[in-house]
């Protein structure tokens, strides 16, 4: 019997097809247990997502360090990709330079509690000059000075057991990073660049600063932190609100 081509190319694509689909699934299964999954692991790219995470997870130090310049490598021009929110509530905050804002931190937390600017500042500073690079194909080298996250995270006692930390700012667009990012000496809760307190373009008053992403991870406007165990079902369950746009959740660099 003489056996089509054609007929063996579809077989062979069918088995291999098959075996990419297997693949995934003990993939997706080791990368679960070991909480390398991205929150963003379904859909077509979702495969993709999720093996650049668990491969930079795996392969990277978990204190590897981004690049950090001297103070003659400032840019000269930071750019902004967008104008700070324009509802009545946040040009109310701005106009009293924040004096009524007040940061909570809630979710998987022993205390949850409120803080101010002021608070924020009193607490022990970190000053970084990293570069904070824009998938668009922008960047800029700032000095950014903020709270440690960590340091944060201990002072409200974050559980052993929460896996993402999720920032909600004044404006629609959310994010989270894992708990490793949050943790990593590097992230900061940063209410100044270059000396002085943060524009409202930039961020004021508070800014996510996580160097070891690309932009969009660097959150502005944060009003609210949250830590969880799962995000399926928070906003559409991919972790941020960047994936609706096209971007993937994890954006290391």
């Amino acid at each position: 019997m003489r056996f089509d081509p054609a007929r063996r190319r579809l077989l062979k694509g069918g088995l291999i097809t098959a075996a990419g689909f297997a693949t995934y699934g003990s993939l997706s299964k080791l990368a679960e247990r070991a909480a390398w999954l991205a929150p963003d692991n379904e859909g077509l790219y979702g495969f993709g997502e999720s093996v650049t995470y668990a491969a930079q997870r795996l392969l990277m130090a978990p204190h590897s360090m981004a690049r950090e310049f001297t103070r003659a490598d400032l840019s000269r021009k930071t750019r902004v990709n967008h104008g700070h929110p324009d509802d009545e509530f946040y040009e109310r905050l701005l106009r009293s330079n924040f004096n009524d804002w007040r940061l909570q931190i809630d979710g998987m937390v022993a205390r949850p509690r409120d803080f101010s600017l002021a608070e924020l500042k009193a607490m022990p500073r970190q000053t970084q000059i990293t570069e904070l690079i824009c998938e668009e194909g922008w960047s800029f080298v700032a000095a950014w000075t903020g709270v440690p996250l960590s340091i944060l995270l201990n002072a409200v006692g974050a559980s052993p057991a929460a896996r993402w930390v999720v920032f909600h700012p004044f404006d629609d667009f959310w994010g989270s990073i894992d708990i490793a990012e949050a943790l990593h000496p590097q992230t900061l809760l940063a209410y100044a660049m270059n000396g002085e307190d943060l524009s409202a373009d930039h961020g004021a008053p508070v800014r996510l600063r996580v160097p070891r992403q690309l932009g969009y991870k660097n959150l502005k406007y944060i009003a609210r932190i949250t830590l969880v165990d799962q995000i399926k079902n928070i906003g559409d369950g991919n972790g941020s609100a960047a994936v609706e746009i096209g971007y993937s959740w994890y954006g290391g660099i």
